[in-house]
């Protein structure tokens, strides 16, 4: 055996939509009556998973041959230990690669799209076809790869968050976060639903979304109407961005401080003044958050590790 095949693989993989059906409802059958009592078509429920599982299986039979191999799913991320000259392979959706890249230390990713005829596949450049070939490169170091930001959110206690999209502070229900905010020389008390810390990848999603709405809303009460386009940062650009969303202005609220860039050795520090239900989470997924409760402080800033995918 090439000594190249002595790096082990992990393969992450995801629940399908139908299997968050039936863990839900306990049997399909019962997962189908409720999709159709709705008036939605549980086929396609159907279709989504016998793709994805038929990919599944494509992907194990290259790992097979390859040698030494391990398969997690991606819920269990937070408690894995990888190891140093791990190779990871993401089967997607994108998501997938961002929630896995976040636990990764420099390991290369390759992500792989299980179905492109339904998911476009941002960070999904290969099909498990291409593995066989693909996999000696990668443990050659032959095969290029493509540096990404991330960010880190520490905690005053030590505990510690990266996020390959972006980091959400606020609170886990539909009411305000209440907190101490400084950047820049600049600090303030705010209100608000929370706000969004973002990587050059995460400047693409959710925050262009908030700046996207932000100007739209600007220009309907008359202000300079909103540029033509948007201009989302390069993934591996040494800045972070953040947006406060929906600042509140009160007596004991200000809201100046809204929005800003990070550079290298910027940090944005944030102090809870919430009693209960403040969270920070990475990348959208909540079940894996740092609680951010009264007294708490956190700072953000771009992390010291790099995501590492291959192109």
């Amino acid at each position: 055996m090439p000594a190249a095949n002595d790096r082990k693989i992990v393969l992450v993989t995801r629940r399908t939509r139908l299997e968050d059906l039936i863990a839900r409802y306990l049997t399909p059958a019962q997962a189908r009556f409720y999709v159709e009592h709705l008036g939605a078509d549980f086929s396609d429920y159907e279709r989504e998973h016998e793709v994805y599982q038929a990919q599944r299986r494509t992907t194990l039979q290259v790992l097979e041959q390859w040698g030494r191999y391990q398969v997690i799913e991606r819920g269990f991320l937070p408690n894995f230990i990888f190891a140093p000259d791990d190779i990871v392979v993401a089967l997607g959706q994108d998501g997938v690669v961002a929630n896995t890249m976040k636990y990764l230390d420099g390991h290369p990713l390759i992500g792989v799209n299980p179905d492109p005829t339904r998911f476009d596949g941002i960070l999904l450049p290969f099909v498990p076809g291409d593995l066989a070939k693909l996999l000696p490169d990668v443990a050659a170091e032959k095969r290029d790869s493509q540096a990404v930001t991330m960010a880190e959110a520490r905690l005053s206690d030590g505990q510690v968050l990266h996020a390959v999209n972006d980091l959400f502070v606020g609170a886990r229900t539909h009411v305000s976060a209440v907190y101490e905010i400084a950047a820049g020389g600049m600090t303030e008390r705010q209100s608000s639903s929370g706000l969004i810390v973002s990587t050059g990848l995460g400047s693409t999603a959710w925050f262009k979304s908030i700046v996207t709405g932000s100007l739209a809303i600007a220009g309907s009460f008359g202000q300079p109407s909103p540029p033509a386009s948007y201009d989302a940062l390069p993934w591996d650009a040494a800045e972070l961005r953040f947006a406060v969303r929906e600042p509140f202005p009160s007596r004991h609220s200000q809201t100046n401080l809204v929005c800003g860039r990070l550079a290298s050795e910027d940090q944005l520090r944030i102090r809870s003044l919430m009693a209960e239900n403040g969270v920070i989470f990475s990348d959208g997924v909540e079940a894996d958050r740092l609680d951010f409760n009264a007294g708490a402080e956190v700072t953000i800033g771009i992390a010291a590790r790099r995501g590492r995918l291959i192109v």
